[in-house]
């Protein structure tokens, strides 16, 4: 049997406080597959960013930890790239630049000057910002600096692409066109997705397994729901499809329960 490309295993979290330890997480287990999209949700407080944290090596867990394609990681590497909520562009640099930066750091004794250049060129290609290379982020809205912090990430070619609420601060719109084009970046690229998120239409939309947090402290997984929806994967067509709001109505039904009734076991997939 092989081994599964991202596991977090038994991952319990602690943070020493004035009184005390407080267990953010309780044995949180969890086996990702390459290429696999996979989605956080719960309601605030329930250790996804905490989850995510420990996966980049920014946190390091209080017991277990994360193994990828067979090494222990416990701290920051360009193959675990990071997208948040807010952008982190430096604000001096242009979009072209703010992605150099990236490239640079991973690619600067693989890669000549040229091939750098035709890299970053194609990234920005991807998340449709070759217009804007050289504008800042001040001149660009701000689904486009989110584009510009896709790239960056993608740019890394990370084996996982971790994202904590990507499209969490923009209008409607904006978050539909760029949970479009993540999807075709992932079709293409096949990248390992790990992203948190409190919108349950973008979870069922983008995911091919959504795993619903318990409430903290002390969370854990409650259920993992399975996505059995073919791809590609169109918001219009979904709309009145049975088995979309089907899995729709169980994520809500879950968040629903554990709103209303936070000490109710559930069962774990």
């Amino acid at each position: 049997m092989s081994q599964s490309h991202l596991i977090v295993d038994h991952v319990t979290m602690e943070f020493p406080t004035a009184n005390g330890p407080f267990m953010a997480l309780d044995n949180v287990h969890l086996k990702i597959e390459k290429g696999e999209f996979v989605s956080l949700i719960g309601h605030s407080g329930c250790g996804k960013s905490t989850v995510l944290n420990i996966i980049a090596g920014l946190y390091q867990a209080t017991k277990g930890g994360i193994v990828l394609d067979g090494t222990e990681v416990n701290e920051p590497g360009p193959e675990r790239a990071v997208v948040f909520q807010n952008h982190s562009l430096l604000p001096w640099l242009t979009a072209y630049e703010n992605v150099e930066l990236a490239v640079n750091q991973v690619f600067s004794k693989t890669k000549s000057k040229r091939e750098m250049k035709e890299w970053i060129e194609h990234n920005l290609e991807l998340v449709h910002m070759s217009h804007a290379l050289h504008k800042k982020p001040d001149e660009i809205s701000g689904g486009m600096k989110q584009r510009v912090g896709i790239a960056r990430a993608l740019a890394m070619e990370p084996s996982v692409l971790l994202m904590d609420e990507p499209f969490g601060a923009l209008d409607a719109l904006t978050r539909s066109h760029l949970q479009d084009s993540l999807m075709e970046i992932q079709r293409d690229l096949k990248s390992t997705v790990v992203m948190i998120t409190h919108d349950v239409d973008e979870a069922v939309l983008l995911s091919d397994r959504i795993v619903m947090m318990s409430n903290g402290p002390a969370a854990s997984i409650g259920e993992i729901l399975k996505i059995d929806l073919e791809r590609p994967r169109h918001r219009l067509e979904l709309a009145d499809d049975k088995k979309y709001n089907g899995y729709r109505s169980e994520v809500l039904r879950f968040l629903h329960e554990r709103h209303a009734k936070p000490d109710v076991p559930v069962k774990v997939a």
